[in-house]
């Protein structure tokens, strides 16, 4: 059960993007909510300029779902300790790639949906290689910050003695 408390986020979040991998959130099924809401964003753009938002719209949303299960991976991994690890963040990439290459595989079966799109794959990869950065970055941060507190509180130490 400890297993299960660690990952059912993660668990959660890979059937969430399952769920936008279907028919009904295609790009044709999208553009018929965001393209209108584009348009009155930017009402004197023309319908090529908002294709082009509506596509860019679409690749963060890929960036944004993946980085999220990218952080989700790395909450399972570290199994609540405190440090981090390079293998572990190696390990939430890893993983965060091969899901994202079987997401766009069965994408490539479902109507509507593109084919096995390697941009696509690509985006999904490098939020989980900028979560795992950002995530480095915080915990790093976080232990400087608690061995400087410790320091102040300990007072100057002096191997030397």
């Amino acid at each position: 059960m400890r297993w299960l408390a660690r990952w059912w986020p993660a668990l959660a979040w890979a059937v969430v993007i399952s769920l936008f991998s279907t028919g009904g959130f295609s790009s044709t099924h999208t553009s018929r909510i965001i393209i209108p809401y584009l348009h009155w964003l930017f009402p004197h753009a023309s319908r090529a300029a908002l294709l082009r938002i509506h596509h860019l719209v679409r690749k963060c949303g890929h960036f944004l779902e993946y980085f999220i299960f990218s952080v989700l991976i790395l909450r399972g991994i570290r199994r609540g300790k405190r440090e981090t690890h390079l293998r572990w963040a190696l390990a939430a990439i890893a993983l965060v790639a091969l899901y994202a290459t079987v997401d766009e595989l069965h994408q490539s079966f479902v109507p509507g949906r593109g084919g096995l799109e390697m941009e696509d794959v690509a985006i999904d990869t490098a939020a989980g290689i900028a979560a795992q950065a950002l995530a480095g970055l915080l915990l790093l941060r976080g232990n400087r910050g608690k061995h400087a507190e410790a320091s102040k509180r300990n007072g100057p130490q002096n191997p030397g003695q």
